[in-house]
């Protein structure tokens, strides 16, 4: 699509109607150039409650859910309808696909998605564990224990893997045999490990603090949450890249920024080995984890008490293939980087429901 920002004038792209518009001309144009046919268009959608656990062909029915979450996903899920109506006007007679960010995770067992509230909450208002990152972790998941079987020989049904997704939003996932049986993120994003700009969990307390000696609204607080902790708040750079540079440099806000990142997430890989009952791999993903090599230094050196130990050397090359092994050959478990690709399970989970 090189050159056609200019044809909207000022170089910006003003919705998502406008954005479908050169996509789908770009789209019909290879189309033409290769004679092959579009089957599907595939759409992240981040909330599907408890309604969704598999794909789903986009109806009225599915439109009215999405709405209905949003109450759930009230910074995602109403942009990511703004993308099935722009993609159903620029693809009229093309099916559309929801595959749901949630769905991964509708395996975790009711003792590890249930909150200790008032039990009217989850059936009224559905306050529970949902979890997030569903299609990378989905990808990422299947990708490391096909290699585990490969090159380890361990049976896919009784592999015991964390993956970590570690970009500006991070989560963990516990995936026993395939199927995610817990995760950090829950009710929302917001919670689990600290994050680029999500504070990660904190004492729920702190709302009603806030109120009290400092006059905020509810709203308010959820938002200083949302946009204004994690890295952001504890180092003044949200970009995992600057904040390293800042450490190198002897800047102590940022060492402490990065002592708390990497004490939550040794904090959430120690219990999620206790809750697999073993390790087989660590998986890093998302453009931290793919690309922070003194993240992953840093975490595997502080698990030593379960027997991991990285190769300094393979740590230090070069992602460049789909699966690359960082582990020292005396490690207990294995550890892993593996690329994500959450528009090509996108596409797999589209193309799966319409064969079906």
């Amino acid at each position: 699509m090189e050159g056609s920002l200019e044809e909207i004038g000022d170089g910006k792209i003003a919705n998502h109607n406008q954005a479908l518009e050169l996509i789908s001309k770009d789209i019909r144009e290879t189309l033409t150039e290769t004679g092959e046919t579009l089957e599907a268009v595939g759409h992240r959608v981040v909330h599907g409650g408890d309604q969704y656990s598999t794909p789903a062909l986009i109806d009225e029915h599915v439109i009215a859910a999405i709405e209905e979450l949003a109450v759930l996903a009230p910074l995602h899920n109403p942009a990511g309808l703004d993308g099935i109506r722009a993609a159903q006007a620029a693809f009229p007679d093309i099916p559309q696909v929801a595959v749901f960010d949630t769905a991964f995770h509708m395996t975790i067992p009711e003792a590890n998605r249930t909150y200790a509230v008032p039990r009217e909450w989850e059936k009224t208002y559905g306050v529970r564990k949902y979890g997030f990152h569903g299609t990378s972790h989905s990808y990422v998941s299947k990708k490391a224990i096909a290699w585990l079987k490969e090159n380890r020989e361990i049976d896919p049904a009784k592999s015991k893997v964390v993956v970590l997704h570690l970009g500006n939003g991070a989560s963990a996932t516990a995936v026993l045999g395939g199927k995610s049986i817990d995760t950090s993120m829950g009710l929302t994003p917001l919670p689990g490990l600290v994050m680029g700009t999500r504070s990660g969990d904190i004492d729920p307390a702190i709302f009603g603090h806030m109120g009290r000696v400092a006059g905020l609204t509810v709203d308010q607080v959820e938002a200083a949450l949302n946009f204004e902790g994690g890295m952001l708040a504890l180092s003044g750079d949200s970009d995992m890249r600057v904040v390293e540079k800042r450490v190198e440099a002897g800047d102590a806000q940022a060492r402490l920024a990065l002592d708390v990142y990497i004490h939550r997430l040794r904090s959430t890989v120690g219990s999620y080995i206790a809750t697999l009952g073993g390790l087989d791999a660590l998986v890093f993903t998302a453009g931290v984890g793919e690309n922070s090599v003194g993240v992953r230094q840093r975490l595997v050196g502080g698990l030593g008490a379960f027997g991991l130990e990285l190769n300094k050397g393979l740590n230090a090359a070069p992602v460049t293939c789909e699966v690359v092994e960082i582990s020292a050959e005396a490690s207990k478990a294995t550890v892993l980087v593996v690329p994500t690709d959450e528009e090509a399970e996108i596409a797999d989970q589209a193309r799966s429901l319409l064969e079906a």
